[in-house]
Order: C-alpha cells, then sequence, then structure tokens
C-alpha cells in the first residue's frame, strides 16, 4: 500500500485545515487566519501555503468553492476560495485527538513545570 502524502500531517496543512474549518477562506485568508490562531507562531508564506492547498485539494481534503457574492474587493474575481470537506474535517478531527492524547503524554511525564499547560 503506498504511503500517503499526509501521513503523519504536517503541521502547516493541519494549521490550514483548522483556518477552514470555521467558513470558507481565500488563500491570503487562510495566511491570516492561521497567523492569528496559533498566537503569531506559525506564518505561512505563500510557497508553504499553495503547494499545501495543491496537496490538499488532491487528497479531496479541501475543495475549491465559487466566490462569496458579498466580495466586492479589487481582487475578487482572482481569488480563489477553499472549503474543507467532511474527508478534511475527520482527518482534522483525528489529528487534534492524537495530539490531546501526546499531550497527556507529556503533561504525564511531568516535562511541563508550572501553569503552563
Amino acid at each position: 500500500m503506498p504511503k500517503r502524502k499526509l501521513d503523519p500531517l504536517p503541521s502547516a496543512a493541519f494549521h490550514i485545515l483548522l483556518a477552514l474549518a470555521g467558513e470558507d477562506r481565500h488563500g491570503y485568508g487562510i495566511m491570516r487566519q492561521v497567523e492569528e490562531q496559533s498566537g503569531g507562531r506559525m506564518r505561512l508564506g505563500p510557497g508553504t501555503l499553495y503547494s499545501s492547498v495543491q496537496t490538499l485539494l488532491e487528497e479531496k481534503l479541501i475543495e475549491e468553492v465559487d466566490p462569496p457574492r458579498d466580495d466586492d474587493s479589487p481582487n475578487a474575481e482572482r481569488r480563489r476560495y477553499y472549503r474543507l470537506t467532511s474527508t478534511g474535517r475527520k482527518l482534522a478531527r483525528t489529528e487534534a485527538d492524537r495530539l490531546a492524547a501526546l499531550l497527556r503524554v507529556a503533561r504525564a511525564s511531568k516535562i511541563f513545570r508550572g501553569d503552563y499547560v
């Protein structure tokens, strides 16, 4: 059985899936959301963003959708909007569960000091 491109799920891909969990977004909107949801710790450059988006599209974890009718920005006709698919949502949930389990192990190992987590 061939190895899947997204196994394990790269951090950038996981952040993109999370950015699309709440609403459809265009590329720049995804970049801003990732930076915001990570508290500025994760900043996707255009190369990383669009290569990750391409892989997520190929794996059918996200899909391209029509732009919203209320997008009246000057670049609206050039923007591509993306939406999380049900398969993408399921994978994001699985990855979040995996990371939560890993965090439980880290806590049990007493790797954290004080009230960090």
